[in-house]
């Protein structure tokens, strides 16, 4: 009777159960529908009444249509026994669950992560600017690096022309002359250079720290516990004001200055006549002058191809902050997000997991009836039946003697709940007592060697078949 019990069990408690499931489908169903009212309302733009109305409607909607869909699932899909007709109806539950999801899941997680997401993406923005002003500076001071050898070229030629001043190093004579005179405007020459790139350092080093200002007041935009509306919109204009700055700050570099003072060293390179009125002295003049020039030339293409390096490197794109909503934010940094997806998921397709317990369960209850002797599915009453057919058939009046006993049975059931609740079940054993002692008492008498588990097949093949549905019926 083990069989039997556990069939009874789990029978009785799929029944307990059935309330719960349907209170607890509908919590979900209205979980489900307020968070997708609050992700609608994020996204909806217009009046304020026409906002609310349009949310309201479609939550209900989400709501309702989730708690019928699960519905419908709860209470048919248990009973499919059939394979191509249960696969049939768990394709419909996979269909059903992915527009689920596309309908309200997606809503569920904006309501519930959307502001982090959006910080999330400001945060990102945040970090992109910073590396923005950091390659703009660098290209910047790429151009600042040109001043030492800058610098060094017209400490050369300055020198040259000190000595070619005082000892005449370069042409045997001492003193002012044409050579002196080009050495000198070549020194010059490189020294306004030097002077425009330093100039250049301070108007650099302002743009920076203004850059680095607008950083700041964003990283507090972005950690702040303000409304989120007003912070994007904020952080929207520092992020506007930093791309001012940023491309200003490119615009600033000295590089295409040097590159084409460096190429007048060398175009607009001017040799004075010889100065001296001796032919031999004026000969060396023009020999070193055009040294000089060899000089210039070469400085001027390294300057050229200095500032040239530093031309080519790429400049940083302009870049824009874009502003999103949350059930944007949500999809486009949805693997930030996990935890929350999984829970804007799990509120919606809970119900399913309580669809594939009742299947299982309703698939052991349909075994372990299998399983059982037909005569295990026998009642109390059943029998009394039984056996009062019986009696037609073999004139023998045993049922006034089962009902009495019964009775009496009940009597003493109902009378050791209110005295002893533990003696109950002793009780409930004396009907099953009764009948089988008046079972015992029928078997000898009627000749027919039907036994207490054997008779209910023995009856039944013994009536005829209005009989039969007689049996059927009182059932």
């Amino acid at each position: 009777m083990l069989a039997k019990t556990n069939a009874e069990k789990l029978n009785q408690s799929l029944k307990g159960l059935e309330t719960m499931t349907r209170i607890a489908l509908a919590v979900l169903a209205i979980a489900s529908g307020v968070y997708t009212y609050l992700g609608v309302h994020s996204l909806l733009d217009g009046p304020q009444m026409q906002v609310l109305l349009a949310s309201v409607i479609y939550s209900l909607a989400v709501s309702i249509g989730i708690y019928a869909f699960w519905s419908y699932l709860l209470s048919i899909a248990p009973y499919v026994s059939e394979g191509f007709r249960r696969l049939g109806l768990y394709a419909a539950m996979a269909v059903g669950s992915l527009m689920i999801i596309a309908m309200s899941s997606w809503l569920n997680a904006a309501a519930l992560a959307g502001s982090a997401a959006i910080e999330q993406h400001m945060a990102v923005t945040l970090e992109a600017y910073t590396d923005d002003l950091d390659k703009a500076h660098a290209n910047v001071l790429g151009s600042e690096g040109l001043l030492p050898d800058v610098q060094r070229a017209s400490e050369r030629f300055k020198s040259l022309a000190d000595d070619e001043l005082s000892n005449g190093a370069l042409t045997g004579s001492a003193g002012t002359g044409s050579v002196v005179q080009l050495l000198s405007q070549m020194g010059n020459q490189l020294d306004q250079l030097g002077l425009s790139i330093e100039a250049s350092k301070g108007q650099i080093d302002d743009m920076v720290k203004m850059g680095q200002s607008h950083l700041t007041k964003m990283r507090n935009l972005v950690s702040s516990t303000q409304a989120i509306g007003p912070r994007t919109d904020r952080f929207a204009e520092e992020a506007l004001k930093l791309a001012g700055v940023i491309s200003a700050l490119q615009e600033t570099s000295i590089a295409p200055s040097v590159k084409r003072a460096a190429a007048d060293l060398s175009f607009g390179f001017i040799a004075p006549i010889a100065s001296s009125q001796k032919a031999e002295t004026a000969e060396r003049q023009e020999q070193v002058m055009a040294t000089v020039k060899s000089a210039v030339d070469v400085q001027s293409a390294a300057l050229i191809a200095a500032a040239d390096s530093i031309l080519e490197v790429e400049k940083v794109p302009t870049r824009r902050f874009a502003p999103l909503s949350t059930a944007e934010a949500v999809l486009r940094y949805a693997s930030d997000f996990g935890p929350s997806w999984a829970g804007a998921i799990s509120i919606d397709l809970l119900p399913g997991v309580l669809v594939l317990m009742l299947a299982i369960a309703h698939a052991s209850l349909r075994r372990e009836i299998e399983i059982q002797q037909p005569t295990e599915h026998i009642s109390a009453a059943e029998m009394i039946r039984i056996i009062g057919l019986y009696q037609e058939i073999n004139d023998k009046p045993l049922v006034d003697k089962l009902t009495k006993e019964l009775a009496e049975a009940k009597k003493r059931k109902v009378k050791a709940r209110k005295s002893r609740p533990r003696e109950a079940a002793r009780t409930v054993t004396t009907q099953n007592e009764v009948v089988g002692a008046s079972v015992s008492e029928l078997t000898p008498s009627s000749g027919a060697n039907i036994g207490a588990r054997g008779l209910k097949s023995d009856l039944l093949r013994q009536l005829e078949p209005s009989q039969k549905k007689r049996i059927a019926a009182s059932r």
